[in-house]
């Protein structure tokens, strides 16, 4: 999701291949951005949600994530075997529609996963990527 008249930005997502959600929704935040892309995609089984600045997730993690949500899970989130920190992305069952849908602020969907906590199917991964995000260009690998 971009917000409105990003085109630098939606050309570069184009170029890779990235379907495009254009939403003023974008400038209240990431739980309001969240609500639009859940609402635009009413009709999924479900979501996975991941972050633009995490770029080094591997594909098997995202795999493993909707592999869980097949299988029933309510929320399915990754936890790095090592460290035992969990991070992105974080899938959401459709059961999860409505709460998903009313999100708004900065907060993004923390506190759906608070409220489901005991729900919540943590998949045990090696991949270091799930909590590694860019947020300045020293983050970026040489």
């Amino acid at each position: 999701m971009i917000p409105p008249g990003a085109r630098a930005l939606r050309a570069a997502l184009e170029g890779e291949g990235c379907g495009i959600l254009e939403s003023a929704d974008t400038s209240r935040g990431l739980g309001a951005s969240l609500a639009a892309g859940v609402r635009h995609a009413r009709d999924a089984d479900g979501w996975i949600v991941a972050l633009g600045d995490m770029p080094f997730i591997a594909s098997a993690t995202f795999a493993a994530v909707a592999r869980a949500l097949r299988e029933g899970a309510l929320i399915a989130a990754p936890v790095h075997r090592m460290s035992k920190a969990r991070g992105h992305p974080v899938g959401f069952s459709r059961k999860l529609f409505a709460e998903l849908e009313k999100l708004d602020g900065d907060e993004g969907a923390r506190s759906v996963i608070s409220r489901h906590g005991a729900d919540v199917s943590l998949i045990v991964v090696d991949d270091a990527g799930i909590t590694r995000d860019i947020d300045t260009p020293s983050d970026l690998p040489p």
